[in-house]
């Protein structure tokens, strides 16, 4: 069983992702609000206050005692926020050389296994050339902004990543263009095996759709095609490799994926997280629903919109959920031993 539990803040409106400090304290980014958020669990009651305001769509990364904020617009570094909760922030945005469009670049940024920050610059458009080499991309760089590495290209706009914990491969998942019916291009789950692949935007969607608008010879040649298709106009958000030892074996090395749901679909679909299980080299998958109930298929309507994932250190996940401004602690409790 399990068991679901709101985080009691309605004072974390707009939450996205989620970034543990080195003493428990979580910060949180959010969308248009703006706002950061650091929550401190109190162990019975939890309390939320805001780092920063008034930021354009800023997300967070948590590393050696330093809180990144990247909007889409700056690069701000906090350190040693979890002990000095006013401390001034440094202004890494220069060594950046961030994009100016803000049209899909509100980011999900984290560090990998090799101590680099990964940042993704989406396309600046539904559907289109871009019109300059810095977007629909995935890029790495040193935690101060130097020796940055395009690493991927042909990412319309991936809103999480994580990596595999046996391989060290970055998998990704990557929104799927609109305006070409209710039932796709579907979103994506990719892989990346190695630095350096095309994974097809604009000209190849999905395992193999050329693209009606942007046409090019030999549109899906040379192009990394999906481990998995997630579902149309899913909005596939957060994705976290389980490696905790609280829910059962075999959800070990999974994905938990969080599908925040379609705005723009005449039959709604998301709204949930699902579990996703597939062999390292990305065969085998199978998507199972895990937090489900937000959306009201009768009514075509829904409820909340869950967003990112966060593995807490006793194994249970947090999920927050940007549609009603809570997190929740999914946690796992076994059957009842016999007496």
């Amino acid at each position: 069983s399990s068991d679901v539990c709101s985080s009691d803040l309605d004072s974390v409106p707009g939450s996205r992702a989620i970034a543990r400090g080195d003493s428990g304290k979580y910060y949180v980014g959010t969308r248009p609000l703006g706002r950061v958020y650091e929550i401190t669990d109190n162990g019975s009651t939890r309390t939320a206050r805001v780092v920063i305001d008034k930021l354009d769509q800023p997300t967070v990364a948590y590393k050696n005692g330093s809180l990144y904020v990247m909007a889409v617009d700056k690069m701000l570094r906090f350190d040693g926020i979890d002990k000095n909760p006013g401390v001034a922030p440094v202004d890494l945005t220069a060594n950046f050389n961030l994009p100016p469009e803000k049209h899909h670049n509100w980011k999900y940024i984290a560090f990998g296994p090799d101590g680099k920050l990964y940042i993704p610059f989406g396309a600046p458009c539904n559907i289109c050339e871009p019109p300059s080499a810095e977007y629909a991309q995935i890029r790495r760089y040193n935690p101060d902004g130097s020796g940055m590495e395009v690493i991927a290209r042909g990412v319309r706009n991936t809103q999480g990543f994580d990596w595999h914990p046996k391989t060290g491969e970055l998998w990704f998942t990557d929104h799927g263009r609109d305006w070409m019916g209710d039932d796709g291009p579907q979103d994506e789950l990719n892989r990346m095996p190695k630095t350096g692949l095309n994974f097809g935007y604009p000209y190849c969607h999905a395992q193999g759709i050329v693209d009606p608008d942007v046409k090019k010879a030999d549109a899906c040649k040379d192009v990394t095609k999906p481990v998995a298709l997630m579902g149309p106009h899913a909005a596939v958000m957060g994705i976290k490799f389980y490696t905790g030892d609280m829910y059962p074996a075999e959800y070990k090395n999974s994905m938990f994926i969080a599908r925040k749901g379609s705005w723009n679909r005449t039959k709604r679909f998301g709204y949930d997280v699902v579990n996703v299980r597939a062999s390292a080299d990305g065969k085998n998958v199978k998507v199972t629903p895990f937090l489900t109930g937000f959306l009201d298929t009768k009514e075509n309507a829904f409820s909340g919109r869950p967003t990112y994932i966060l593995q807490m250190p006793d194994g249970a996940l947090l999920i927050s959920d940007e549609q009603l401004g809570a997190i929740y602690r999914v946690s796992y409790v076994g059957p009842a031993k016999k007496k």
